[in-house]
């Protein structure tokens, strides 16, 4: 035995004396971590001056800073590793109906919370206040998308219960409240509540008007007034809300109604959940099935009036879901240009391949026009007294939805197949970025819905195209592409009458002139380059088949670091 350890010992080197090394690593990247989210973004901080939110740089910047922290990212991860899990019953088989969550999500939800993001327009309004919160939004949702669910719900709600003044008086001080309580315990014994909706039922899904869910007046009838609910929710995200707005049927039509999960004598409310369910992506966040055996709810707005009380809560969820894409498409993009700026391949770094730098400047000008027409439509929020700024609110809302949160998920996977192999592993965050691209085109209504919602829009609302006109065309003159595309346009905009059967070539040609006035009149240095690529070249197209344009300059302006 003696005799074979001193004939393994020959073959040690001097520098493994095991004898155990097989390589060196060499050629493989540093994890993008410990970077500041917002100064390494030159598109975000241009648009947050441009709109108006300059006075929020100091705390963008330290948000920024935290928000691309290695262990703040850690918690975005673990969130998503540990799902969360359903107690229906506890031990003794009390109903419990109670979500368990890793820390990691408490955690995202306790920041985004201090951070405003559920009701800082609300709470602090003012020039640029719909931009800083956007802003903010967008580098937490780069950090983890899940949790960002019942924050927009819980910013939503507040326009939707103001209609409803004594509802307000009672929920809105805790609900815009920066105080995280995740307890399963009555609203009265909470600082700061969070709201959730459910509208979506089996037979109906975005079609609202045919759902079942009953709702009887316990006494008195009208806004305002007790209901007992009756029926079942196929769709009910974050279920451990404090309460929900919920669209039911009243005696004289569908309704919206404030639904608690606990009575105000102190016992649970009957609203139970069934399941949870298994979803492709947003995996941190908990969305079920419940079935509602007689819970109370408190009538919001007119009886008969639910869609119309419930769209204003949902105008905001479809802003938020531009922001959530925009910063889907800004973090896939960062990943990919770190990781092609350290790899090598074919005796020359990837990022200095003319093929490659085409690719990612073409990503990269995708998620500038995302960010930048988002950051539009927040000053536009900022600006609702204003009648132009109102109306491309309106329209523009549901344009950039349709449009930023459908170019998400091709985005997604271009991007992981610039980082290869490695981008599909699950300990790459190119996993969960591909599974959480698209969601947003599906919440708040699908594509066809959008569609169908700006041509409503349009026809109740002229003034709101004619504010998009205006708005494509106060840059008229700076790029002949364009000028040429919007005058095509308003050609075939002028006779709506088949607008259905051209709705998805239409609505595409309006995001994209929209897009295009955006990033010339930001004067963002890309805006050439999304004309030629985006507007002369008519249809899809593959990313990087880009030509006469800087892809260099383009590539380092979008670099993390």
């Amino acid at each position: 035995m003696r005799a074979l350890h001193d004939r393994q010992d020959n073959f040690r080197s001097p520098l493994d004396p095991y004898g155990a090394a097989t390589h060196e690593v060499i050629n493989q990247p540093v994890e993008l971590s410990d970077y500041n989210l917002y100064d390494s973004d030159a598109a975000l901080k241009e648009a947050v001056r441009r709109e108006g939110a300059v006075w929020a740089t100091s705390g963008l910047e330290a948000f920024g800073a935290r928000a691309g922290s290695a262990d703040y990212l850690e918690q975005g991860a673990l969130a998503n590793r540990n799902p969360p899990e359903l107690d229906t019953h506890d031990r003794y088989g009390r109903r419990i109906d109670l979500v368990r969550f890793h820390p990691s999500y408490h955690v995202l939800m306790k920041a985004a919370i201090e951070e405003g993001l559920h009701c800082s327009p609300w709470t602090e309004p003012g020039e640029g206040a719909h931009v800083a919160r956007a802003a903010h939004s967008y580098m937490q949702t780069q950090v983890e998308a899940g949790h960002g669910c019942p924050i927009t719900m819980t910013f939503a709600a507040t326009p939707c219960l103001k209609l409803q003044p004594d509802l307000a008086a009672q929920w809105l001080p805790k609900i815009q409240a920066r105080v995280y309580d995740p307890r399963n315990v009555p609203a009265d014994e909470k600082k700061g509540v969070t709201i959730g909706m459910a509208m979506t039922e089996k037979q109906g899904g975005s079609d609202v008007r045919a759902n079942t869910t009953r709702a009887i007046p316990v006494s008195a009838e009208g806004p305002g007034r007790a209901y007992e609910l009756v029926g079942h929710k196929f769709f009910v995200s974050a279920p451990m809300c404090d309460a929900f707005l919920v669209l039911a049927q009243a005696p004289g039509g569908l309704s919206c109604f404030l639904m608690p999960r606990w009575r105000p004598d102190g016992t649970k409310n009957p609203l139970q959940i069934v399941r949870l369910k298994r979803k492709m992506g947003n995996v941190s966040n908990a969305s079920s099935e419940t079935e509602l055996r007689g819970a109370l709810g408190w009538m919001v707005g007119p009886e008969g009036r639910g869609v119309a009380t419930i769209i204003e809560m949902v105008a905001i969820t479809r802003f938020d879901c531009m922001i959530g894409s925009s910063a889907g498409m800004r973090i896939a993009v960062a990943q990919a240009i770190d990781h092609c700026r350290q790899r090598k391949a074919f005796g020359a770094l990837l990022i200095d391949q003319p093929i490659m730098t085409a690719v990612l400047a073409d990503l990269a000008i995708e998620a500038e026009a995302a960010l930048t027409l988002t950051m539009r439509i927040a000053r536009a929020l900022d600006h609702r007294d204003d009648a132009h700024e109102d109306a491309l609110a309106r329209i523009g809302a549901a344009i950039g939805k349709y449009w930023i949160c459908k170019r998400a998920p091709g985005h997604a996977y271009e991007a992981l197949e610039c980082i290869g192999g490695s981008g599909l592993m699950e300990d790459s965050p190119m996993p969960r970025l591909y599974r959480e691209a698209p969601v947003n085109a599906i919440w708040e209504g699908s594509g066809n819905v959008q569609c169908l919602d700006i041509a409503r829009a349009i026809r109740r609302s002229p003034q709101t195209l004619q504010a998009y006109f205006a708005e494509v065309s106060s840059v008229r003159g700076e790029s002949a592409t364009l000028d040429r595309h919007v005058a095509a346009l308003k050609d075939e905009m002028g006779d709506l009458t088949d607008f259905e059967t051209r709705a998805r070539d239409l609505c595409d040609r309006l995001a994209l002139a929209l897009q295009a006035a955006t990033l010339i009149r930001a004067a963002s240095p890309v805006a050439e380059a999304f004309c030629r690529s985006r507007l002369d070249a008519r249809g899809a197209h593959n990313y990087g088949a880009l030509t006469r344009v800087d892809c260099k300059a383009i590539v380092k302006r979008s670099a993390a670091r």
